[in-house]
């Protein structure tokens, strides 16, 4: 598609909008794989739509606001990526648009301060842990809340767990075959501690050391992804500062957004100083599933306990693992590689869950119809236990499943792994 887009937004972002605007050719394949077209019918709640809108306002042809309503409806979830055949990097053009039209974008005060908490307390466990176990004692007020506040609420587990500090140093067992660096997240520290005490466990009986650099911190998606550029500058910068590529053979996450996150650090700095550094710390990032699977392909993957008895796990995709990172196999041979589990496909499996980061805050009520239509479709599989990739996807599908009156476990597939490893699947 035809653009002007660099004249009235010049710099790298500007760069990267016009790129992926122009590669749009109007198929309309990316139409089915949306999850708000899915919902609503509506041709400017698709990709195709949306691009369009984003063209025309950075253009200087349509005002902001007229688009911000089907803007703001946008997951972010990257199923139009991984149906278009043409490869726009939709995911490159939403983001730098939110990074751009923020700034000039006028909200009410409940939304200003609703924003700022979100930003405040996601990247920093301590506080959201507070935060969270407060929520504890207003779950029971919810149903008489307005959504702003009963949203957050509903997806509270029904326990908030302590904390686990990840040790800074995590020896291999046995024979050292590899050293990597992990990135402990945020608001998964507060709710799933075990994902990360699980990482550590399979990663050292795999005999690979771990370190939990210093000075790490959010990985800043979701500062990027609601447009807060200037803030999500600031991490991105400290993580470059933390990691040292060369020092590590792969820099790990065990949540898809976050490491989805790591890896568009080269498209968040384009054209600046930094970008060069970005494009080698991306270029090592990995999902503990990629990595794991590595090894599992190399032989290398230590035997696993068979479990009890016959196991049957319905896998979520997580769309920032799944669609932003191309990665669907790896999980699903890891699952596969425990004697005695067989992995279910779930129908509509490629359609978002509705959490995407702080969607199910901003737009409960399409989050809220996504989490009802994803429970339901899992669920139908009549699984013994139910796993992900994603903290984000946890909460939104543990949420509603529990809300369909199913105590089907839900776990992080390496959580499954561990289990394994220990013998108590």
């Amino acid at each position: 598609m035809n653009n002007d887009i660099p004249a009235h937004v010049p710099g790298g972002q500007g760069e990267v909008m016009a790129h992926a605007v122009d590669a749009c050719v109007h198929c309309g394949f990316c139409l089915p794989a949306c999850p708000t077209y899915a919902l609503l019918g509506d041709e400017m709640d698709s990709p195709r739509g949306r691009i369009i809108l984003m063209k025309e306002v950075l253009e200087g042809g349509l005002p902001l606001m007229d688009a911000a309503p089907h803007l703001d409806r946008c997951l972010g979830c990257m199923g139009c990526v991984t149906a278009c055949p043409s490869g726009v990097p939709y995911g490159e053009l939403i983001t730098a648009f939110r990074g751009w039209s923020e700034p000039q974008r006028q909200r009410s005060p409940l939304d200003r301060v609703k924003r700022y908490a979100i930003l405040k307390a996601l990247p920093a466990p301590k506080l959201f842990s507070v935060a969270a176990r407060i929520g504890q004692f207003a779950k029971p007020l919810a149903p008489v809340l307005p959504d702003v506040l009963r949203s957050p609420l509903d997806l509270l587990p029904e326990h908030v767990p302590a904390m686990q500090p990840s040790a800074k140093l995590t020896p291999a067992k046995g024979q050292k075959r590899g050293r990597v660096a992990f990135l402990v997240g945020c608001a998964q520290q507060a709710l799933a501690p075990n994902f990360n005490a699980a990482t550590l466990r399979v990663l050292a009986r795999n005999g690979i050391e771990v370190v939990v650099p210093d000075g790490q911190g959010c990985c800043g998606a979701a500062a990027l992804h609601t447009g807060a550029r200037g803030e999500a500058l600031k991490l991105v910068r400290a993580n470059l500062d933390a990691f040292d590529p060369d020092d590590y053979d792969a820099i790990l996450s065990n949540a898809a957004g976050c490491g989805a996150g790591l890896k568009e650090y080269p498209m968040v700095l384009h054209g600046e100083p930094d970008e060069a550094r970005a494009r080698a710390f991306a270029g090592k990032v990995m999902d503990i599933s990629e990595y794991l699977n590595g090894l599992l392909l190399d032989g290398t993957l230590e035997p696993v306990v068979p479990a009890s008895k016959p196991l049957k796990v319905a896998y979520h995709d997580a769309c920032h693992l799944a669609h932003a990172q191309g990665v669907k196999a790896a999980p699903r041979a890891l699952l596969r590689h425990i004697p005695g589990v067989t992995v279910l496909e779930v129908p509509e499996g490629d359609l978002c869950c509705g959490s995407a980061g702080t969607y199910n805050l901003e737009q409960p009520e399409l989050a809220t119809q996504l989490g009802v239509r994803k429970a339901k479709h899992i669920l139908s599989t009549t699984p013994d236990l139910i796993a992900s990739g994603n903290i984000g996807c946890h909460t939104q599908i543990q949420s509603h499943v529990r809300r369909q009156h199913s105590a089907v476990p839900v776990m992080h597939t390496v959580e499954v792994l561990d289990l394994a490893y220990r013998g108590e699947l």
